[in-house]
Formats: C-alpha cells, structure tokens, sequence
C-alpha cells in the first residue's frame, strides 16, 4: 500500500463534477490522458475511440475505424498519436485532431488486450490473446518482433521508464469443479 504524505489530510478532499463527457454508444472500456492535460482518450464498446478536449468550447472527436471493441488506448509521450487496440485484432494509430486520420497495425492473430508507447514514443508494445506480445516501431508503422512463449492469454505489457524492460502480465485462467 503506498503511503500518503503526512501533510496531505484526506479529509480535506471534497471531490466534485467538472465535467462529464457523454459519447459512446456502448460501454467505456479505457481511458488514456493526453500527457499536457489537453485531452483525454477513450475507447469503447462500440468499436470508437472518442477524444475529449478539455476546453468546453471544443468539440470530442469520434474516431471509427476498428471493427470491434476497443480494448485499450494510449496516447504518445508527445500527444501527437494515439493508439488504440481492438478485439478486431488490429491496432490503430490516430491524429488527436478533427481530421481523426488513422494507419492500421496488423500482426496479432487474436484479440489485443493492451497497448502502449515506450517514454520515448518511437516503440509500441501490445499484448494479445495469441499468448504474445509484439513491439512495433512508430515512425515506420512496421512490426519489429514478437515475445512469444506464453502459456496463456497476455493481458497487458508496459514499456520501464527506460524503455529497456518490458513488463508483461500475463491473465491466467483456471476452472475450479
């Protein structure tokens, strides 16, 4: 459990509504925020990424695209790309902005359950039902390699602060008779 500075009074906190987004047609799956707090991202049910800007006179953007769910979003460290993965087994990499423009990844042969950037934005990891978890390079949009040799479903996979390391987690299913 982490610890919470002495001076920091809990009781203090009288959190209130700002601000609701209303957009997607179906259930909210993921969220990612912008890294300068401009925007937030979203993925849903509905197979649409949505961005919301924090400013009340701009307007979200619905990005569709992918052919199913959309499991999880991220945005670049820069905030200029936001990934989002599907249950379509497609990756899909967005411009924050009206225009919404997009490039499909492909190499997945499952459902993809997380993605995410490495600090310094120019590798991509995801994490896929195919027991595997694939890193791309950015600016070219290619697949670069795959880490294979999980038992199971991998269900999230995180670049370290570095960049380095990889941290995969890895959903173990099991049936108690």
């Amino acid at each position: 459990m982490s610890s919470v500075p002495s001076d920091f009074d809990l009781s203090e906190l009288d959190p209130t509504l700002e601000r609701s987004f209303k957009g997607h047609k179906a259930a909210s799956t993921c969220v990612s925020f912008n890294p300068a707090n401009r925007q937030l991202a979203s993925g849903g049910a509905d197979n649409a990424v949505m961005v919301w800007n924090f400013k009340p006179s701009l307007r979200a953007f619905r990005f569709l695209g992918h052919k199913a769910a959309v499991t999880s979003v991220s945005f670049s460290p820069q905030g200029d790309l936001i990934a989002s993965a599907s249950l379509d087994n497609t990756v899909r990499l967005w411009e924050p902005n009206v225009r919404g423009k997009s490039s499909v990844l492909r190499a997945h042969v499952a459902p993809i359950r997380s993605v995410a950037f490495s600090s310094s934005g120019k590798m991509l990891i995801t994490a896929a039902d195919d027991k595997s978890c694939k890193i791309w390079n950015v600016q070219s949009q290619r697949f670069y390699c795959s880490l294979n040799g999980h038992s199971h479903w991998v269900r999230s996979a995180k670049f370290s602060p570095d960049g380095i390391v990889y941290n995969i987690y890895i959903y173990i299913y099991s049936y108690t008779l």
